[in-house]
């Protein structure tokens, strides 16, 4: 059995690797979308895409998370038996729900496009994608246990295939589609979903085929249905939270952009204002502030079965071990991209954007944003640990109480206020599964590592800040100085690093061959 310590780094530098490619994918397929529907197709685009979300949260119910984590402490244990039971009921269930759901919105198709969609043309796009859920569902149950086995490497590999097919599908069917309309068109952008995500689905099928669960003599669907009462149970009882939790968000999403221009329209702001404000916001600071998180997601998802594994042998040295790599992981992180997106707010949204007023907003968020780094590993140590009712509840209460610091702050303080309201929902939830996971299991740290990372933070802003007016005082443009400043104040934060003995390069070097 492969050293666990190795597996669970080694998981999350190839999620992470993956994750960095699909991004660079997915910018230039959204690019190429943008410049070939214009404004309008992407409106389209945009108005059927947001059932989508909901309908697959509702056909996976959470399991993929139930799945890596009992997969992880079924094979801790040797149980092979019982991991085929999983993936049986599993697939069963999804397969039922969604096969349902999607037969149900494509006779409804007419009737659902009447009342959610303010543009009919929009119909065709939102029919294009309908046909994803059973895929999605049925792909989420393998992927989950290829997690559960910590076989990183196939998920990794059908997430790059799935973009690439992607970007080779849209490029035809949008060529392809674009003189019969623009209508016609984006339902080809999102057949080419459709289609790149069957290929990742036959692409892990293949892969299971190959190093997944041998069927032992005498095990049929049959049996293993007939006998998974109690694993249905085991997959529900950790599933059901998850999916509320999916559910509840993706209403939110729906709602907080009524929500926001509500509150603007409260302080005075009129709607045209209002809508230009929410575009700043949502459109400009938001992905900025969410393109580092790639990392802590991949750490995330590695953590979830690395986290069972551990509590199922009762280990809890390791399992606090682990806890704090991935603290340590979000804070090394967090510090430089934090330090970046205050520093440079103006010039970065300048420049990327040609929009200077949404770097006040970046600028407001970035500080906050900081604890979000440390949320998603936090919330999937507490999934690790079983308390999935207890990351339920305390998305509940944050989400909660940022809708009403939204409305507040908005209505008192416009788009400054909005943006305060989302950064303390954000702060308040990673705090909830902090002391949620301290209540359970206790909490140490070394306090040592981020004292020094404050400083190297400090040290990089001010290092940024005067090589950026250095460089601007040379005579460099703007966009030049931004990426220059940006980068030698990485390079000089990654050296104080160094220099403070924070990062340990020994005995990173000395774990590089069990990498391999």
């Amino acid at each position: 059995m492969a050293n666990p310590k190795s597996s669970f780094v080694k998981g999350t530098l190839v999620l992470s690797g993956a994750a960095f490619i699909n991004r660079i994918l997915g910018f230039i397929s959204g690019m190429y979308i943008a410049r070939a529907l214009g404004a309008e197709g992407i409106g389209l685009l945009m108005m059927a895409h947001p059932l989508v979300p909901l309908v697959i949260t509702i056909t996976e119910l959470g399991l993929p998370i139930a799945i890596s984590k009992l997969v992880a402490e079924a094979n801790e244990q040797g149980d092979r038996a019982k991991i085929r039971r999983i993936l049986h009921v599993s697939l069963a269930i999804t397969s039922i729900l969604s096969i349902s759901l999607t037969t149900f919105s494509l006779l409804g198709s007419e009737w659902i496009a009447s009342i959610l969609l303010s543009d009919q043309r929009a119909y065709y796009a939102m029919l294009a994608i309908t046909p994803i859920a059973p895929i999605v569902a049925i792909s989420a149950v393998l992927k989950g246990y290829f997690r559960g086995m910590q076989q990183m490497k196939a998920i990794a590999a059908s997430d790059v295939l799935e973009h690439t097919v992607q970007i080779a599908c849209v490029l035809a069917l949008v060529h392809l589609l674009l003189p019969y309309g623009v209508a016609y068109a984006a339902a080809g952008a999102m057949a080419a979903s459709v289609i790149s995500e069957l290929i990742s689905l036959l692409f892990l099928s293949v892969s299971y085929k190959l190093y997944g669960e041998r069927k032992a003599v005498g095990e049929t669907w049959k049996t293993h249905l007939k006998h998974g009462r109690s694993t249905l149970t085991e997959l529900l009882n950790l599933g059901l939270p998850t999916a509320g939790q999916g559910v509840i968000h993706s209403v939110y999403s729906a709602f907080q952009p009524l929500l926001i221009t509500t509150s603007l329209a409260m302080a005075g702001i009129g709607t045209a204002m209002a809508t230009k404000q929410f575009g700043l916001l949502a459109g400009y600071a938001f992905p900025l502030l969410f393109m580092p998180s790639f990392i802590t997601n991949s750490l995330s998802t590695a953590l979830v079965p690395a986290i069972s594994e551990a509590a199922v042998s009762k280990n809890t040295l390791l399992i606090h071990e682990r806890m704090n790599q991935a603290m340590i992981v979000g804070l090394l992180i967090g510090a430089p991209a934090t330090v970046i997106l205050f520093q440079w707010a103006t010039p970065l949204t300048s420049v990327i954007y040609g929009a200077p007023d949404a770097g006040v907003l970046l600028q407001v968020l970035a500080p906050m944003f900081f604890f979000h780094y440390f949320d998603a590993p936090l919330h999937a140590i507490l999934l690790g640990l079983g308390r999935t009712n207890a990351a339920l509840w305390n998305f509940v209460i944050a989400t909660s109480f940022k809708a009403v610091s939204i409305y507040v702050f908005g209505s008192q303080f416009g788009i400054m206020g909005v943006a305060f309201g989302i950064g303390i929902g954000m702060v308040l939830q990673m705090m909830l599964n902090f002391f949620s996971i301290s209540s359970s299991i206790g909490f140490y740290w070394r306090v040592e590592p981020y004292i020094k990372v404050g400083l190297c933070m400090v040290l990089m802003a001010l290092f940024g800040r005067w090589s950026m007016a250095f460089l601007e005082y040379e005579g460099w443009t703007t966009g030049w100085s931004t990426v220059v400043s940006i980068v030698l104040s990485t390079l000089f934060y990654f050296i104080t690093l160094m220099m403070t003995n924070t990062i340990n390069w020994k005995r990173f070097w000395r774990t590089m061959p069990l990498l391999r």
